[in-house]
């Protein structure tokens, strides 16, 4: 089934200089179940496709359905979740809290903490990740690489139907890394529809298929 569908989406950026063309028309689909990775140059949109997919950013024209439904703002967490480059942890928020939030919104739990099921997923999604003594640190209090794997463990920790992350290996070493990319297609095993865009060829190895985004247009890789 396919569970993210782009048709005919364009992107355009205004800059002193002129009109930035940036998504061409880009066509794609990835069905549920589906690791697909997005291969591309730097500068050649590949995070603003990415914004698009995710509904916070509008294309100028061409649609974006989810799981058969057009997408006309950005959707609830457990549908699809976003893991962007600047990765947006809550600042005010321990890392296991920042991990938490998708599941305490989805479930309208208050602000007096996660129930011992949740923390007990969240625990043990941060220590697979190598991060599990840091649960009760803020993001200014750890490395970047730290903090990008508190952001991919929010980002799966509900479980999404489609899941879009921006090279969420950027950050991560030869040790640090094959953990994410288990965790990314180990969400894709369970059936979620995963996005990822990538440089790192231990990723591109990990997925059924890459596609690869030039002139603002993806074609298969």
């Amino acid at each position: 089934m396919t569970a993210l569908r782009a048709v005919g989406v364009r992107r355009s950026f205004e800059h002193p200089g002129g009109t930035v063309h940036v998504l061409r028309g880009v066509d794609l689909e990835v069905s549920a179940g589906e690791l697909v990775t997005l291969s591309g140059p730097s500068g050649s949109g590949k995070s603003a496709l990415l914004s698009v997919l995710s509904g916070f950013d509008r294309a100028d024209d061409g649609t974006v359905e989810m799981c058969g439904e057009v997408l006309t703002a950005p959707p609830a967490w457990r549908l699809c979740a976003l893991l962007p480059q600047a990765m947006g942890l809550a600042s005010e928020l321990t890392l296991a809290e920042n991990v938490a939030l998708p599941l305490r919104l989805g479930t309208g739990a208050g602000g007096g903490g996660a129930d011992g099921g949740v923390e007990d997923e969240v625990a043990g999604l941060l220590a697979e990740l190598g991060i599990g003594e840091l649960a009760d640190r803020y993001p200014t209090e750890v490395s970047f690489g730290q903090q990008q794997r508190a952001a991919l463990a929010r980002a799966v920790i509900a479980s999404p139907k489609v899941l879009l992350a921006d090279e969420p290996t950027a950050h991560l070493d030869q040790v640090s890394a094959p953990a994410a990319v288990r965790v990314l297609r180990r969400a894709a095993d369970a059936g979620a529809a995963v996005l990822i865009a990538t440089h790192h060829e231990e990723v591109h190895r990990a997925a059924d298929r890459t596609v690869v985004l030039s002139g603002g247009r993806v074609s298969v890789g």
